[in-house]
């Protein structure tokens, strides 16, 4: 048995909702944007699907199993982070961005895969890697939220040409905010766990009672 994580950010899309020029006075600035600071976390529910395959002829878009793996639950943890924010021109070739909004789009895709005529212990252990991911996911919306806040009001100061370098700029933050955030999540640990107190589910111990142990905080 297999079960596949994976983390993936979605390229984040970039809007700058503001331009001020650098002689306005910088209380009169930073006043007028304070009420665009906002963080809107979007989680969507849960996918899930389940399917068989024959062993001699994979559907192409089933993941591949590893030698000597008869099944496996494929889980994509997915985030889009748009960061919005106000730009002071200082002159011609610099500016500074003040982070005034994050948006994050939260997805969690699970698909099973199990041959065809699989016993129960096959289907019942990789419905344990799908309630480990699921369990992650149900408090991912707390995680993110977490991070967007930290960014608000954040300072990033650009240099070259404005536009295009601060498109670059808000799109990195998108990048490093959905790289926090899968580094937060991070469920492979248990999934680990949950494989090796079942050994793959080849030696008898209850899926259910596996995965609540795998669930807990790993030892120190």
């Amino acid at each position: 048995m297999r079960r596949s994580i994976g983390l993936a950010a979605l390229l984040g899309a970039v809007l700058v909702l503001g331009w001020s020029q650098g002689w306005l006075d910088e209380r009169s600035w930073r006043k007028r944007d304070l009420g665009a600071e906002q963080t809107i976390i979007d989680k969507q529910p849960v996918s899930f699907a389940q399917h068989t395959f024959d062993p001699a002829a994979p559907p192409a878009d089933m993941p591949p199993l590893g030698e000597g793996e008869e099944a496996e639950c494929d889980s994509d943890f997915l985030s889009n982070a748009r960061v919005s924010g106000t730009v002071k021109r200082l002159d011609r070739s610099n500016a500074m961005i003040t982070v005034t909004g994050v948006k994050m789009t939260l997805q969690l895709k699970i698909n099973i895969w199990v041959p065809e005529g699989a016993t129960g212990r096959i289907v019942e252990h990789e419905q344990g890697h799908r309630r480990i991911s699921e369990a992650y996911y149900q408090n991912a919306d707390q995680v993110a939220a977490r991070i967007a806040a930290a960014y608000i009001g954040k300072l990033v100061s650009v240099e070259g040409e404005v536009d295009t370098e601060c498109s670059k700029a808000l799109e990195q933050l998108g990048a490093a905010i959905t790289a926090e955030y899968n580094g937060q999540l991070n469920p492979g640990p248990a999934q680990q766990r949950y494989d090796d107190l079942t050994d793959h589910s080849r030696n008898g111990a209850d899926p259910k009672q596996a995965v609540e142990e795998a669930l807990q905080p790993a030892p120190r």
